[in-house]
């Protein structure tokens, strides 16, 4: 795979891990399935994702255990502060499901991409 395509397809991934997020949580909440109110769900993650894209650390390797780690941190602490700011309230057992949904969703398709990687050169090996 090209360098050049790695980024475009790292933010896609962040991108789905988001809205996958909160369309489980709206499912989980018996909220209506619009797709309006998805992404009002959705925004004040997809906010910080796109605020914490913006920086050197994650741009410089998106992948990467330390840009993981931004992206997950940057996008959960952006995304509950913006919603806590639209919504005035943030319960404590809301922030901590964001943080571990997020976490399994983000930092899991790096890992299983990881994996795979080491598999693919593995079998180039032999």
């Amino acid at each position: 795979m090209s360098p050049r395509r790695i980024p475009a397809l790292a933010i896609t991934a962040d991108v789905v891990a988001v809205v996958v997020f909160a369309a489980v949580g709206r499912m989980n909440h018996a909220q209506p399935d619009d797709l309006l109110g998805l992404l009002a769900t959705a925004a004040p993650f997809l906010v910080g994702l796109v605020a914490v894209w913006a920086t050197p650390i994650v741009r410089a390797n998106p992948v990467g255990i330390r840009g993981a780690l931004v992206v997950w941190a940057g996008t959960v602490v952006l995304g509950l502060a913006l919603r806590a700011a639209f919504t005035e309230r943030l319960p404590l057992s809301f922030a901590v499901v964001t943080a571990v949904s997020l976490a399994v969703l983000m930092l899991g398709w790096r890992g299983l991409s990881a994996l795979v990687a080491l598999r693919a050169r593995q079998r180039a090996l032999r």
